[in-house]
């Protein structure tokens, strides 16, 4: 046996030197040193031998084994040190590059715009509050006076992650938590990522943003509504803007409106691309807020009042942009972020 390991050792130590690669060095310790190697299987033959002989083999073996594992740690650093210097000698850093070619990214107007909704709506007194894009059933419909009968609640036209929880349809959940966790006067906005069924096309997306808003004080009225969101559009699209109030229906508000705006081009005077009504696109949603959820919001309606209204920030996006497509918010294309 004595032979055997003399005879090991010495073609161990030829294979480690014509070794060329890490993968090759690992073989090699497979082969000798594995579960199932050679030394591994001259090591098992050593119940074998004499009382006498088995220390003076096994202080050989452990010699064998310490060379072999020694020579094959040297052998790795030489392997990494010849590559590394492969790479330096391959491979080039010019430091004389010219730093005028490094281009800077573009923030999006989609974060712009929903940055510069924020901050109007904070000079105007609102506090502006986050929260979750998963949230639970309740928050997102029944809390919110939904029917149960109505159609978003349907799987068909919302993501739930279970039985209980969703991706939040609508920014309405962070309301219903505000007046759950505050005590009117309430003057909130929302804004962030909402989700819900939908095709793409060059107006609809699954995803999308929304900023919405509430005030919940004594003695709120339609009027406080009306002034506060005409203060808004004027300041956000200009003073020559005008707003058009129509009725509407949302479970969580009543009476309900939509809110058009005037026409971006001819501002009210009629023009084809408003096909000569002075009016441009519905711009959000609004209404009182129905008695119904103040009180499963713990808030007493026969003391309080609220308004509430809603806007997509990626409409009001694509019109001050002039964009005629949502993909592009989307696409984070450098060459159509630039423009901004």
């Amino acid at each position: 046996m004595k032979n055997l390991l003399t005879d090991l050792k010495t073609r161990v130590l030829s294979d480690i030197e014509g070794a060329e690669s890490l993968e090759a060095l690992e073989s090699i310790r497979v082969k000798y040193l594995g579960k199932k190697g050679e030394l591994t299987s001259i090591l098992r033959g050593m119940g074998k031998l004499s009382a006498e002989e088995r220390p003076i083999i096994g202080l050989l073996a452990n010699e064998v084994r310490d060379e072999i594992e020694t020579q094959m740690a040297e052998k790795r650093e030489s392997i990494g040190e010849a590559r590394l210097a492969k790479i330096i000698e391959e491979e080039e850093l010019d430091v004389t590059a010219n730093l005028s070619e490094v281009r800077v990214g573009s923030r999006n107007p989609l974060n712009r715009t929903m940055e510069e909704l924020e901050e109007l709506f904070r000079s105007m007194g609102f506090s502006v509050v986050d929260g979750p894009e998963i949230d639970t059933v309740d928050n997102n419909f029944t809390f919110l006076n939904f029917p149960e009968n109505h159609p978003s609640i349907e799987m068909s036209d919302t993501f739930y992650i279970d039985e209980k929880h969703l991706l939040r349809t609508h920014t309405s959940p962070v309301q219903v938590r505000y007046m759950m966790s505050h005590k009117p006067p309430i003057r909130m906005v929302s804004a962030g990522r909402t989700f819900r069924f939908d095709d793409v096309d060059d107006t609809h997306s699954p995803m999308f943003h929304q900023i919405e808003g509430l005030v919940v004080d004594e003695g709120v009225s339609m009027a406080n509504l009306i002034d506060t969101l005409d203060l808004f559009v004027k300041a956000l699209f200009g003073e020559d803007m005008k707003t058009r109030f129509r009725p509407h229906n949302f479970p969580f508000t009543e009476p309900s409106a939509e809110v058009d705006v005037s026409c971006f081009d001819c501002k009210g005077e009629g023009c084809p691309k408003c096909n000569f009504t002075g009016w441009s696109m519905e711009l959000l949603g609004c209404g009182m807020v129905h008695p119904n959820v103040l009180s499963m919001c713990g808030i007493d309606p026969e003391k309080y009042t609220g308004f509430a209204f809603g806007m997509g920030i990626d409409r009001i996006t694509m019109v001050k942009y002039g964009i005629d497509n949502i993909r592009l918010l989307y696409d984070n294309d450098k060459r159509f972020l630039q423009q901004f």
